[in-house]
Parts: structure tokens; sequence; C-alpha cells
């Protein structure tokens, strides 16, 4: 089965990491990010077994993402899986951050997740069914403390994650909130802590696997609402 797949929030590490392995799965691929230059190189190294779209897209501007899946349709037909990959950096606590800065964080998270949904849940409903994942960080279900924009942001999207699941779960939508809790593998990361050993670090293309298996559980009654991935030998959780 040949399945139309769009990654909103596609960047060099994991992103890319999630859009090979499912071009290498079969996948017809719409890759959304703001680099357009980036996405036409990354479509021209995806496996030859997939098919790769590069559409630029700022999630932040609505009728961008709408335009986006419309493309997508275009090229390839209903949307079957969707990734809500977006995350827009706040890292400052309450007194230091802006309106702006917290706005931001709250329209890629959560608001560009909530239009991608409406989008790809409106095919899947025309088509009988599909995958919704959003991809979550440990900000998501607890607070660090001093990253308020983001903690926010990240709460309203695995909330959204949780309702669509409810809403939609009997009409054969599948929905999962991916925790990501530990540093992801790569040259950005290594530099910031260049003394970890190499099991600090999560591979992003053994998680890239995870979300493959989560497109794979066809069946709603024993699909896993939230998969927790972090460090050591047990890295995987799903609840």
């Amino acid at each position: 089965m040949t399945r139309t797949a769009v990654i909103a929030g596609v960047g060099p590490g994991f992103g890319a990491s999630i859009a090979r392995r499912f071009a290498a799965e079969g996948c017809q691929v719409g890759l959304f990010a703001r680099s357009g230059e980036y996405l036409t190189g990354l479509v021209d190294e995806l496996p030859a077994s997939g098919e790769g779209l590069a559409v630029p897209t700022d999630l932040t501007d609505v009728e961008q993402v709408r335009a986006g899946f419309e493309a997508v349709r275009e090229a390839y037909g209903p949307v079957d899986v969707l990734v809500n990959h977006a995350s827009a950096p706040a890292w400052k606590g309450l007194m230091d951050t802006s309106v702006e800065e917290f706005q931001r964080a709250w329209a890629v998270d959560a608001r560009g997740a909530f239009v991608c949904s409406q989008e790809a849940v409106d095919d899947m409903l025309e088509t009988g069914g599909g995958t919704v994942i959003f991809t979550g960080a440990t900000s998501a279900v607890r607070s660090l403390g001093g990253t308020i924009g983001f903690t926010a942001a990240k709460f309203a999207a695995r909330g959204m994650a949780m309702d669509i699941a409810q809403e939609f779960g009997s009409e054969g939508i599948n929905v999962a909130h991916v925790v990501l809790d530990g540093q992801i593998d790569g040259p950005d990361a290594r530099q910031r802590s260049p003394d970890d050993p190499d099991e600090a670090f999560l591979d992003p293309d053994e998680m890239a696997a995870t979300y493959w298996h989560l497109v794979e559980q066809d069946d709603a009654s024993t699909q896993p609402f939230e998969v927790h991935i972090t460090n050591g030998p047990q890295n995987t959780e799903f609840i």
C-alpha cells in the first residue's frame, strides 16, 4: 500500500530521518519547511523506493499551510499520514519572554499543528482512516522551568493530540504523541556536550523507525497514544 505522508517541519536532523524512513517504506512524502533550497536537496537524497515533494511553507501562515496540502494532493492524492514535527525555540522564562516570542512558539507548535491536522484529518475521513503523529518533548508533560513559551506550546499540542484521538479514533484515525526525552544525536548536540558518552544521545534513525511502527498500527483498539523515547537500552515505552 502506497501512503501519502506530510511531514510538517523538516530540519536536517530528526525530520530528515523521518523523511528518509518513510520514503524507504514506499511513501510519497510532502516535506514542509521554510527553506525551499534545503527541501529540494533532501528530496534528491530520498530512497528511490519512495517519492518526495518539496513544499516551502511557513507554518505560522495559515494560508501557506492550506496551499501546501493542496500541492501534496495535486501531486499524490489524499493525505494518509501527518507528522506534526515543527518546533519554535523559546528558551526564556516568564519575565524575559516577549509577547511576540510567546506568540511565535504558539503559532508554530500549536496553531500550525491545528491547521495541519484539520487538513489531514479531513482527507482521512474521506478515505477511511490514517495516522497523525505529534512530536512532543519533555516539556509537553512536565515543566522544566524557564522555558515558558516552549512549554506552553508543547502542552497545547499534546492536548490537541489527545482530543483528536478521542474524537476520531472510532473513525479509524490513529493519533500518537511522541515525547522526545533526551538529546538527539547530531553535530550540534555533540558540540554542546562533547564529553557525554554515545548512549547519552538519541539516534534519529532509530526514532524514525518508531514513527514508522506507529504508522503500521492499523488496529485502533490497540493503538498506543503516548510513546516516550529516552536514553538507555530500554529507550522506548508505549503507553
